[in-house]
C-alpha cells in the first residue's frame, strides 16, 4: 500500500455493525398506526405530540450509544 501525497495513509471506512441502530430513529417514526390516535393524554396532550417528543428522545439515546459503542479506537 503506498502513502499518498499528505502523508497519511487513506481513512478506512466505518463499518461497525452498531451503525445498524442508527435505522431505527428513522424508521419507526415513520410506522403511522403507532400515533394515529387521540388518546392516551400526557399532561393534556394527545398521543400524537408526546409520542413525537419520545422519538427525538429515541434518536438522542440511539446515536448516542452507537457513538460510544461503535467509536473509533485510537485516540482522535
Amino acid at each position: 500500500m503506498t502513502t499518498p501525497p499528505g502523508g497519511r495513509p487513506p481513512a478506512k471506512g466505518d463499518r461497525s455493525p452498531w451503525n445498524w441502530l442508527l435505522l431505527a430513529p428513522i424508521v419507526i417514526p415513520l410506522i403511522t398506526p403507532l400515533y394515529n390516535a387521540d388518546e392516551p393524554r400526557l399532561l393534556g396532550f394527545p398521543l400524537f405530540y408526546w409520542l413525537q417528543l419520545a422519538f427525538i428522545v429515541l434518536g438522542v439515546a440511539t446515536t448516542t450509544l452507537v457513538y460510544r459503542m461503535g467509536g473509533r479506537k485510537g485516540g482522535r
